[in-house]
């Protein structure tokens, strides 16, 4: 019980924490159709900037800040870099953006060198929210899953329930009549692009107390973000949320799972020797082959329901 009980929190909180990673992802492609290659170096940004402006200003003010620099950062790429080669196709925004992950990579081993930083919990998120069976949920991890909870209401009114959104999702489907109706369209996808990144850059600044802080964050969880965009529907919001839950309690349940299929047979009655075919594969644990899973999930999905759980692009 003890088990299930804290893998299940745990899950929520880290698959929530995905949430707010792929979320601006999946606002960029929904609303411009760019797949951003740079965006888990967004979120490694977010995780640098709020470490320097903790040391500087505090906690609080890294939470607010370096989200707005990340994301004025990804407004000026879309601007000067981006939108130069947007007429090119989507082949020459994926090789630029990806390019510039990895100048960004380069940059920040400059800055702050290629170690890991000692970047802390904050003294007033640190500690236990409650003691279950004897082991501690940690207040952080509650701080986290309520950051994109919030995130995720605030987007839907945003997209749903504001002038401003409405401006958008015209200009997704008309742009040429929103721009005849007095409306700035690039500006437009510029601002979508930063408030993406942006978003990014909130989850690194949570992210890089939670986890570890070095310039290696960003492809540790590059993968699994496009992950979660591909299984929740390219360009779903509420899909990406879903399969953020669903991925970040797949793999928290198959880490905690020290068993294996020779073990499950042999409770069976079957009994696996070493000369059966594949002896080694049937020896793997479940928690040896965690890491893995999301990635199955996704190739099956693309098998079976190329759209996604939610998806709602065909391109």
């Amino acid at each position: 019980m003890a088990f299930f009980t804290l893998s299940l929190l745990n899950g929520i909180s880290y698959g929530l924490l995905l949430f707010m990673l792929s979320a601006g992802l999946t606002l960029i492609f929904s609303m411009m159709g760019v797949l951003n290659f740079a965006h888990a170096s967004f979120y490694m940004l977010g995780a640098y900037f709020g470490f320097q402006l903790t040391e500087w200003l505090g906690f609080g003010a890294a939470l607010v800040l370096a989200p707005l620099l990340v994301g004025g950062l990804g407004a000026g790429f879309e601007r000067f870099v981006l939108r130069r080669v947007h007429r090119f196709g989507h082949v020459a925004e994926l090789l630029i953006t990806f390019g510039m992950s990895y100048v960004m990579l380069e940059l920040v081993q400059l800055v702050w060198g290629r170690s890991s930083l000692d970047y802390r919990v904050p003294q007033v998120l640190d500690g236990p929210l409650f003691t279950l069976f004897g082991t501690q949920f940690p207040l952080l991890r509650a701080f986290m899953m309520a950051v994109a909870l919030l995130m995720l209401v605030a987007l839907w009114l945003l997209l749903t329930r504001t002038r401003m959104g409405l401006v958008i999702q015209a200009a997704l489907t008309h742009p040429d009549m929103t721009e005849a109706l007095g409306h700035n369209v690039p500006r437009v996808f510029m601002l979508v692009f930063g408030g993406g990144c942006a978003l990014a850059g909130l989850a690194g600044v949570i992210g890089g107390t939670a986890f570890v802080t070095e310039p290696g964050m960003a492809a540790s969880v590059g993968g699994i973000v496009f992950v979660v965009v591909v299984v929740g529907g390219m360009g779903s919001l509420a899909g990406a949320f879903l399969a953020s839950l669903l991925i970040g309690l797949m793999q928290t349940f198959a880490v905690g799972m020290e068993v294996s299929a020779v073990s499950l047979l042999g409770r069976m009655g079957l009994v696996l020797t070493q000369h059966t075919p594949g002896y080694a594969l049937w020896q793997l644990k479940v928690s040896q082959v965690a890491p893995i899973l999301p990635y199955v999930l996704m190739v099956v999905m693309l098998i079976f329901r190329p759209r996604g759980l939610l998806g709602t692009r065909g391109d």
